[in-house]
């Protein structure tokens, strides 16, 4: 069984930076596409960002295009999510995604993390 367990977030100010991560467990690492979501309060989950190691290929959002970028380390079995000049906007709940079917990074993910809470905020 894959588990996702995300680490990173927290409170940081408008113009800030963080770096999630998204380490992955029970399952051949190399073989999912990864994803970055997030969800703010009384809204719809969001999709964020996506890697795709078998095409080498990544996606994003245009609300974070130039602001956000995803990878990789394979050793660690590990996604990252590096935010950079962080919006208000940008407050959510992150989660990070696994799955063999995904299609243009949108999806449909089978295994999914907790979630991070990443507040932007002065």
């Amino acid at each position: 069984q894959v588990q996702l367990v995300e680490s990173g977030g927290g409170l940081v100010q408008p113009g800030g930076s963080l770096r999630l991560s998204c380490a992955h467990s029970g399952g051949t690492f190399s073989q999912y596409v990864m994803g970055w979501f997030r969800q703010a309060p009384g809204k719809e989950r969001q999709f964020v960002a996506a890697f795709s190691r078998i095409i080498g290929i990544t996606y994003y959002a245009d609300s974070v295009k130039g602001r956000f970028s995803i990878s990789r380390d394979s050793a660690k079995n590990t996604v990252y999510l590096q935010m950079n000049n962080l919006k208000p906007e940008d407050t959510a709940v992150y989660y990070c995604a696994a799955g063999t079917r995904v299609v243009a990074g949108r999806g449909p993910y089978d295994y999914w993390g907790q979630g991070t809470q990443v507040t932007v905020s002065s």
